[in-house]
């Protein structure tokens, strides 16, 4: 059972609306390139079809957008509402690239989204052309800001403790911009959001061909989702392995609690594609692993291990003590203006934060037990079962993509991919990037637990003073807002997908070819 304290239910809200918040920012990145690929062929060929299939794509685009800005605007207020002290501690930092994407990216994407919608008949094909390219630019800006921002929660680089101001100050904007968590993260964030854009618009496009209404548009936007997706789906694990290789570089616990791996694994490491964890007696039960492909990953190499999660949180403690007394000298400077970090703390003021775990177990840290140490020691152990299979069935996913996207494209490169039994699983395939969507964000932002800055702050000290009551009330708020708002999205979608394109509802007779469709629609 969940102890419901302030912590808790501030972890609950935030993961709630993040999760909510992430079911249209992926089809936003996804949809809004597809529509600048759609024009662009509108606008080399001249033929009205990928006129008509842009407007009809970019009306459920719009959609979307609306739903996402709705969604994200209330998530940058609980910084202030449920996260005061994390604010004011790392607020020079965390709001440098959220103030440059509210100010650069967003107003980008929304100025030219009007210019979209609202331009068709007052600008012509090339300038329409360069402002859904702008669309896609403003999307994709939007997204590494916010993932520099998230990034930095995992490898606080640019940044330094001022012990007369108490708080994180930037020090390199630089490094900061050009942080490799954040490179990994945002490639690899953007290619799923393509994979999701690129499954809506196949899935959909096979509901009209199996219905045979808007055969034209149908299967030419399948044929561009699936070359986009293949490419797509194949950069999510090529970059999802270099994910994995800054996270070994940066997160040894996520690589350890991921892999469900309690004792350091010796190079050249295995993968486990199979097991039962069982964090009570520390065991993985039932392994089923291949050789070499961890150490790959994880270090580049065939000649270094990967260490296990008892090695690390061996590893911990001893940063919990090497951080007490740093932290005592920051308690006794209570901030004075002309205090100075003496030369010989600088090693133990790196590790200030591991000693600040103890702060969930007692307030006078500096008199710690042994035991007490070695039980904060063990709390930064992140959940390993939901991380273990939350990451299986999310790669297991990616590979499903590259296999689906690859028969699409083969079908549509042979211009047979109005096979039944092709267009009913791309059909029912529709939800899939969004479950593998939401477990990458478990993974990600979970296994970072429980630091809410690795290294630096744990997430019980970011919290505001609020009452548990209230934030209950805003939670439940939340939800139940959040929810009517993916009812009427979906709603919405459903009822502009029925109704379609602008055209013709039906394609000409199928030719006796089997899986062909009409050759007017080819």
């Amino acid at each position: 059972m969940f102890d419901l304290d302030v912590v808790t239910l501030s972890r609950l809200q935030f993961a709630l609306t993040a999760l909510y918040h992430f079911l249209f920012v992926p089809l936003t990145l996804g949809l809004a390139l597809l529509l600048a690929i759609m024009e662009s062929v509108y606008v080399m060929t001249g033929r009205e079809v990928w006129r008509d299939a842009v407007k009809f794509w970019g009306t459920l685009f719009g959609i979307n957008f609306v739903m996402g800005v709705a969604t994200g605007v209330t998530m940058e207020f609980q910084f202030g509402t449920n996260w005061a002290y994390y604010s004011h501690y790392v607020g020079d930092v965390f709001g440098a690239p959220l103030a440059i994407e509210g100010l650069m990216a967003f107003f980008l994407e929304a100025t030219f989204v009007g210019l979209f919608f609202f331009g068709w008949e007052r600008l012509t094909k090339v300038q329409h052309l360069a402002v859904t390219w702008l669309v896609a630019l403003g999307s994709n800006f939007s997204a590494l800001w916010i993932l520099v921002a998230n990034a930095w929660m995992s490898n606080p680089v640019g940044a330094a403790f001022n012990p007369q101001t108490m708080r994180m100050e930037l020090t390199s904007f630089k490094e900061v911009l050009f942080n490799p968590v954040a490179q990994s993260k945002f490639v690899h964030t953007v290619s799923a959001g393509y994979v999701t854009g690129s499954m809506f618009v196949m899935s959909i496009g096979a509901y009209y061909i199996l219905r045979k209404k808007h055969i034209e548009i149908a299967r030419r936007s399948l044929t561009v989702a699936a070359s986009f997706g293949l490419a797509s789906a194949l950069s999510v694990v090529v970059l999802g392995d270099e994910s994995g290789y800054t996270a070994g570089e940066n997160q040894k616990m996520k690589i350890a609690a991921i892999e469900a791996m309690w004792e350091t694994e010796p190079a050249p490491a295995s993968f486990t594609v199979f097991g039962l964890p069982d964090p009570k007696s520390e065991t993985t039960k039932y392994e089923i692993q291949v050789p070499y492909v961890l150490g790959l990953i994880a270090t580049r190499s065939l000649d270094k291990d990967v260490e296990g999660i008892k090695p690390l949180v061996a590893r911990n403690e001893d940063r919990i003590r090497n951080g007490l007394p740093g932290y005592k000298w920051i308690a006794e400077q209570g901030g004075r203006p002309n205090a100075a970090i003496p030369p010989q703390l600088e090693n133990s003021m790196r590790d200030v934060g591991y000693a600040l775990l103890l702060k969930r177990i007692r307030p006078d840290i500096e008199n710690a037990t042994p035991e007490e140490i070695r039980q904060a020691a063990h709390s930064t152990i992140p959940d390993v079962p939901v991380l273990f299979w939350s990451f299986r069935v999310m790669v297991a996913l990616g590979f499903y993509f590259i296999a689906l996207f690859g028969v699409a494209f083969y079908l549509s490169s042979r211009r047979r991919c109005g096979r039944p039994w092709f267009l009913k699983l791309a059909l029912f395939s529709l939800p899939l990037p969004w479950i593998a969507a939401e477990l990458g964000w478990i993974v990600a932002e979970y296994g970072r637990q429980p630091w809410i800055i690795d290294g630096v702050m744990p997430t019980f000290l970011g919290v505001s003073g609020a009452p548990a009551s209230n934030v209950a009330a805003s939670l439940a708020a939340f939800v139940l807002f959040y929810t009517a708002l993916a009812v009427v999205d979906v709603a919405l979608l459903v009822k502009y997908v029925r109704k379609g394109p602008h055209g013709p509802k039906t394609g000409p007779a199928p030719q006796p070819r089997p899986g062909a469709l009409p050759a007017a629609a080819e």
